[in-house]
């Protein structure tokens, strides 16, 4: 009896590890079928103490009080577990944490899109979802989910919201008609020195040096104009931010007037009252949040979690109070007035109209731009 006990007990191993149990199934299994016999297996210990938290890192600010107001803690009041945070502000910086740590330290993260997504994949941090534990996936926009299993059939993330980095302005100091004439030039306007904002990022500088100069952010022919107009950019501007937080605080004190933004933190401007104005120039760099599991994590665990995070009563609440429109189908869950108006939400459910950066693309050029990003950001 003790070697069918055993055979069995492995065999529920490793239909938990796979995904194919939950977590409450597998302890009350298991607990039955070795009680009976009297048996203990090596990794019993360790895998019938029951799963008490999982850690998720995001951007912090008001995308991450939404996450935990109107997801975390509704999760943890109903499962009792809890949710374990922690912020970043540069996700390469989150990347280099993860490379040196143990798998399991780091479980969910917040993750920007498909260039860092491949960079998970790259160095072999990506785990592997069981959808059938996600049914809630059935609404998410297939647009967003595609471009994931190309990179990988199996899916180690969840597309969760999407929005734009426009250019956000000062309504009391440039009109709107100025605001649409220059467009992305904006950001490179003499008589706004001292005024001028910007992302600390190699992405963001880069593909608005390109609109500026008239390329394509996706297939750049001339990297010297491109660093000249970075150059520019940060020899022109008060502040180069480095979080949601740090932006929303520059723009509300008027310490300046014009930068490139996310739409959702301009969108929670405008609700507060700021008299903050937000264009999306043609070729605006659009980007979708995917929720990632990362090797090592209890995937049970976070699937029930990512699966409670889509149901539409809490996408769409953590929608409204972050300010981004969620991935889920419009033309298949009724979503509100609120998300309607947002920036960038697409009604039509296809995201023809928003221009993502090709992973492959930028993550073959990633290494060596952000090298000469990183001298010029130092003052080179």
């Amino acid at each position: 009896m003790k070697l069918t006990t055993t055979k069995r007990l492995e065999r529920l191993h490793d239909r938990y590890r796979n995904g194919d149990l939950s977590r409450r199934s597998f302890l009350t299994l298991t607990a039955a079928a070795a009680g009976s016999a009297g048996l203990s297996m090596p990794w019993m210990s360790r895998a019938l103490a029951a799963v008490q938290e999982v850690r998720f890192d995001g951007w912090g600010g008001v995308v991450q009080d939404a996450k935990d107001k109107y997801a975390f803690q509704p999760y943890t009041a109903k499962t009792k577990i809890k949710v374990v945070q922690g912020t970043f502000g540069d996700e390469n910086e989150m990347i280099t944490k993860i490379k040196t740590s143990k798998p399991g330290d780091f479980q969910i993260v917040d993750s920007s899109g498909l260039t860092a997504y491949l960079k998970y994949v790259n160095i072999g941090m990506n785990s592997e979802i069981n959808e059938a534990n996600i049914p809630n996936m059935a609404n998410v926009l297939q647009p967003m989910i595609e471009p994931f299993r190309k990179l990988t059939p199996k899916l180690s993330a969840v597309p969760y919201d999407y929005g734009t980095t426009g250019i956000a302005y000062n309504t009391n100091v440039i009109s709107q008609e100025e605001a649409k004439e220059k467009g992305a030039r904006l950001l490179l306007d003499k008589k706004y020195a001292g005024k001028i904002g910007g992302q600390a990022e190699m992405i963001t500088r880069i593909w608005y040096a390109a609109l500026a100069t008239s390329q394509d952010p996706n297939d750049i022919k001339d990297m010297d104009v491109i660093w000249a107009k970075v150059r520019e950019t940060r020899d022109l501007a008060k502040k180069l931010w480095s979080s949601g937080a740090e932006l929303m605080d520059l723009l509300s004190k008027g310490e300046i007037v014009v930068t490139d933004a996310w739409s959702g933190r301009v969108a929670a401007l405008q609700n507060q009252g700021h008299p903050i104005g937000y264009l999306d120039p043609p070729g605006s760099y659009a980007w979708m949040d995917d929720i990632l599991i990362l090797k090592g994590s209890p995937m049970a665990e976070c699937e029930e979690l990512i699966n409670f995070m889509l149901d539409p009563v809490t996408a769409i609440a953590v929608a409204e109070g972050q300010s981004y429109p969620p991935s889920l189908d419009p033309t298949k869950v009724k979503l509100t007035e609120k998300i309607e108006k947002l920036p960038a939400f697409d009604p039509t459910g296809k995201m023809k109209s928003l221009t993502f950066a090709d992973p492959v693309y930028w993550t073959t050029h990633s290494d060596a731009w952000t090298k000469q990003w990183d001298r010029i950001s130092k003052g080179a």
